[in-house]
């Protein structure tokens, strides 16, 4: 179930223009105009998921934080 939480957010977020920092580097108005449906601003204008991810096995949280995206 998390492995596949985190290829969402890893296609949202390129969807959305984002990079795997959380930073925007997107060219439409538009991406930016439904940004808070799926993110919050944080400081220093990155992007963090709407969302909380919790396995009782280690292994799979340990690997979608290894991940391309694990640092969201």
């Amino acid at each position: 179930g998390n492995q596949i939480g985190a290829a969402f957010w890893q296609t949202i977020s390129g969807e959305h223009g984002l990079d795997s920092n959380g930073v925007y580097n997107g060219t439409s108005e538009l991406q930016l105009e439904r940004m808070s449906v799926y993110f919050n601003e944080a400081s220093g204008n990155k992007y963090v998921p709407r969302a909380v991810l919790v396995d009782l096995e280690p292994g799979t949280m340990d690997a979608v934080r290894a991940g391309p995206f694990g640092q969201l």
